[in-house]
């Protein structure tokens, strides 16, 4: 038994060596690599198909400038559902469950969303801090509202992905939990206790995939504004 069911969010380590590192690597090592004849597998071709779609559908909204953030884009999606996904497994540590590392993802794809509009556009960028037809009078204020919410977007993404995640792994620490201690004093409600925790798991593989999906989608709504 842990001692406090926030201890499973603790960076491991085996002999001094962070256990993150390889937890952060290890996703790579898993995609299907290129093969050199023309017939692929049926893995590589979902893959594919499913990578198609989803760069289609995030590139459709952008101008051509965008496009040159496909691959970027398509891959870290890709990388943080492998590494949301293997999270779930037993005896296993989820990376995106510390804010740190989402933010080192977040903040700087953002900056980079809002450098490219002052260089390529910056009467549209800075257009974007005050909207269309404002009084005069209300000017200064949505100016400082504008950028507060400017500035704020990095850290909704990370804390978005962060909470949602770590939300997930402590509804399945306490459900396994209480399957485990109800099991020799209450069979039926541990086996209902249990049938509760499954569908659970399949809500939690269902929110690391959605949560990966939000998190490039909405660097890409920035983006959007700014090219």
């Amino acid at each position: 038994m842990m001692v406090s069911l926030f201890d499973q969010f603790a960076s491991p380590a085996m002999l001094g060596i962070p256990l993150i590192a390889i937890a952060v690597l290890l996703p790579w090592t898993m995609f299907p690599n290129p093969l050199p004849r023309w017939m692929t597998n049926r893995l590589i071709t979902v893959q594919m198909w499913l990578t198609n779609r989803f760069t289609n559908q995030l590139m459709t909204p952008l101008s051509l400038g965008g496009h040159k953030w496909a691959l970027l884009l398509t891959s870290l999606m890709l990388y943080l559902i492998t590494i949301n996904v293997l999270g779930l497994l037993p005896y296993t540590f989820t990376p995106t469950t510390q804010l740190s590392m989402n933010m080192g993802f977040a903040f700087p794809l953002w900056l980079a969303t809002v450098i490219i509009g002052m260089r390529d556009q910056p009467t549209e960028s800075l257009g974007h801090l005050l909207p269309e037809g404002t009084p005069t009078p209300l000017i200064p204020v949505l100016i400082i509202i504008e950028t507060i919410s400017l500035f704020i977007r990095p850290i909704a993404l990370g804390v978005r992905l962060t909470a949602n995640l770590t939300a997930g792994h402590l509804l399945i620490q306490l459900f396994a939990t209480a399957v485990y201690v109800l099991m020799p004093l209450l069979p039926a409600v541990a086996l209902l206790t249990a049938a509760v925790f499954f569908l659970l798991t399949l809500l939690e593989v269902a929110v690391a995939l959605i949560q990966a999906y939000v998190f490039v989608l909405l660097l890409s709504l920035y983006l959007q504004e700014n090219i």
